[in-house]
């Protein structure tokens, strides 16, 4: 699967969940209703996107485009403020009035930034990479998102180097911790292969 098919693929999944979480129930029905898992999955599938893409998209856009460094230090601005709204998430619990005003907020952001990666980014960066880079980018994708941090962690450094290093050992920590609490079964699955 090509790079932007497959960050096509988890930009659907991820659009589909925030369809579903516009307008979760508050208060008790908050608790009752599964939002709890819905945020839980949420979190994991943006966080490892997110660490994904840290580690190999942004670095292949700045390589690519002239304005790369530009195109790719806005997105992690806007993943790196999401970053926080997901952690908020992540220590909150449905029906406290802070867990829904971050879950209202990273909705928006959310769609913000996947429409400035799908309009902005990624046509230019489609034009100036060969089909072969893309699947081969994509391929890497694919490997790395396995292995990737289930949670935020907002305040680690981004950067593909950073996630390299800090992110791998933020990511066996998160699957060890997954592992142990069972939060590993909320893990959605891996869009299918194209």
């Amino acid at each position: 699967m090509d790079a932007l098919s497959f960050l096509r693929a988890d930009h659907e999944s991820v659009l589909g969940m925030l369809e579903v979480l516009d307008g979760a129930s508050r208060g008790d029905g908050a608790q009752q209703s599964g939002l709890g898992t819905m945020v839980t999955n949420l979190v994991i599938a943006e966080s490892q996107h997110e660490a994904v893409e840290e580690q190999l998209f942004w670095p292949a856009v700045r390589a690519a485009l002239d304005d790369g460094d530009h195109l790719a230090d806005h997105a992690i601005a806007q993943e790196e403020a999401g970053k926080q709204l997901l952690q908020e998430l992540e220590n909150g619990h449905p029906g406290e009035p802070e867990f829904h005003r971050a879950l209202e907020e990273f909705i928006a952001a959310a769609r913000e930034h996947i429409s400035y990666e799908e309009t902005i980014v990624w046509p230019p960066f489609a034009a100036a990479v060969g089909t072969e880079e893309l699947e081969k980018l994509g391929d890497r994708m694919q490997a790395a998102k396995k292995i990737a941090p289930t949670r935020p962690h907002p305040n680690a450094p981004s950067g593909g180097l950073a996630q390299n290093t800090v992110g791998l050992a933020a990511a066996a920590a998160d699957h060890l911790r997954d592992r142990l609490s069972g939060r590993a079964a909320d893990n959605p699955p891996d869009a299918p292969k194209s």
